[in-house]
């Protein structure tokens, strides 16, 4: 078999990095190797987001950029996946003939066979997005790539931490969301599967994971094609934890409709999880919570803030939050921003509300201008990186555990404490250290978006 290259260029969320890891792994017994330049690539896939407009545009951006390289280079295969891919299908293979294979989400492992057939000698563009009730998540795991990865592999993430998809698709429909229409209806996987993923992972000296959905919450409760029985995300997330080996655990994303009582005591009772939870609050007016189909309140929401700080005082608490949603009012937003002083979020992801294809909330009347949501984002991101400064000046004197994760500038290692913040700190004299070591470090400086501290004591990888 012919030594050939691939490159990946990911678009928007962690769920799709892991698409993109399946994607490098699947690829690897049909001979390519992956690369960190799309020069060298003999095949190119752009794994693709359409949560918002922004990334949709970069998507088409870049598959201009590969025209040019396909008519200097014929022999090119592009391939776009994901959820633009799931949604405009055919649209990209008109505006783009120059894209040999257009594969949505449950069809990604399809693509060793699509691969082949072009290798056959296929001329026609391969097209695969078909969303099927019926769907199940395939059981992954690859025992032999880890071993046989080539040098040459960009690794964009440390080895010693990884993701693994616990469940696909959403039941929710919010106003505002694709992803019903990308991903699908829920799919949860079953236990035994996830469990042995983890497992090979674990072997291989990976010590932290985290669970990826796009609503966690609603693991095992939804889906007609798995038999769970009783197993709920909290019952999983217990099963997950007791695996030896595994000294940090994580998961994302949470609706905050669907948490449970026993799931935020898990954050009280389970030593390696790590005291870190995102639930998206998308904004603080109840008129526009309700609009956007979020079916919850503020004062629901808060409850269930209150009570998981009752388990874990030392919770770091993250959300997303979207500005100029249609219809909301200067007294919404002002809601928004009341919010956030409240709960004094440690960090969150905010964005300008954008229209997206076959969503209820494209069809809402009173659309607001984009100048106003300019201004409000920009006024609410100053308040977040006020609140993220003082929540992080509160850690100045500590002593944290950090994981490495690399080296920066200045001779500096960075790594993530257990809330998942960013710390710096020097390595002088430390040559020993590598990657996935925890080190005690006293946090002496911090800024809006990271820490710095230094090591306390000599402290080595056995």
């Amino acid at each position: 078999m012919r030594e050939r290259f691939l490159y990946i260029k990911t678009f928007g969320c962690q769920m799709n990095e892991r698409d993109s890891e399946i994607i490098e792994h699947l690829l690897y017994p049909v001979g390519f190797l992956p690369v960190a330049e799309m020069g060298r690539a003999d095949l190119v896939v752009i794994n693709t987001c359409s949560i918002r407009a922004k990334a949709e545009q970069k998507v088409y951006s870049l598959l201009g950029q590969l025209r040019q390289n396909k008519s200097r280079n014929p022999a090119l295969l592009i391939c776009v996946a994901g959820c633009v891919a799931q949604q405009e299908g055919k649209i990209i293979q008109q505006r783009m003939p120059h894209v040999d294979i257009v594969v949505g989400t449950q069809q990604i492992y399809q693509l060793p066979e699509m691969i082949r057939k072009l290798d056959r000698g296929t001329v026609e563009p391969m097209l695969a997005v078909n969303l099927d009730s019926s769907f199940a998540i395939p059981a992954f795991q690859d025992y032999h790539y880890q071993e046989k990865k080539p040098s040459c592999s960009p690794s964009p993430a440390p080895d010693f931490k990884k993701f693994v998809t616990i469940m696909q698709g959403c039941n929710n429909f919010c106003s505002y969301c694709v992803v019903p229409y990308t991903r699908g209806r829920e799919i949860s996987r079953p236990v035994a599967d996830i469990l042995d993923e983890i497992r090979v992972l674990l072997a291989r000296g990976v010590s932290e994971i985290t669970l990826l959905g796009q609503n966690v919450n609603s693991y095992g409760q939804t889906n007609s094609v798995v038999d769970h029985g009783s197993v709920h995300f909290a019952d999983l997330l217990r099963q997950v934890a007791a695996l030896p080996g595994l000294k940090r655990l994580r998961f994302t994303t949470s609706n905050p409709k669907d948490l449970s009582d026993a799931l935020m005591r898990c954050f009280a009772e389970i030593e390696n999880l790590c005291p870190q939870f995102h639930l998206p609050v998308q904004s603080g007016s109840d008129r526009v919570l309700k609009r956007m189909n979020r079916n919850y309140t503020v004062a629901g929401y808060l409850l269930k803030v209150r009570t998981l700080r009752s388990y874990q005082p030392d919770l770091a608490l993250s959300t997303d939050i979207i500005v100029g949603f249609p219809g909301e009012t200067d007294e919404d937003f002002a809601a928004t921003m009341e919010l956030l002083q409240t709960v004094q979020y440690h960090s969150s992801f905010s964005f300008k509300y954008s229209d997206r294809p076959g969503t209820r909330s494209a069809g809402f009347d009173h659309k607001v201008d984009e100048k106003v949501k300019s201004e409000r984002l920009a006024r609410f991101q100053a308040l977040q990186d006020s609140v993220s400064l003082e929540r992080n000046r509160a850690y100045v004197g500590r002593i944290m555990e950090v994981t490495v994760e690399g080296k920066g500038k200045n001779n500096m290692l960075y790594g993530r404490t257990t809330t998942n913040h960013i710390v710096h700190f020097p390595a002088s004299g430390m040559d020993r250290i590598r990657p996935g070591d925890a080190l005690q470090v006293r946090i002496n400086l911090a800024g809006q978006h990271s820490l710095t501290g230094k090591i306390t004591g000599e402290q080595y990888h056995d």
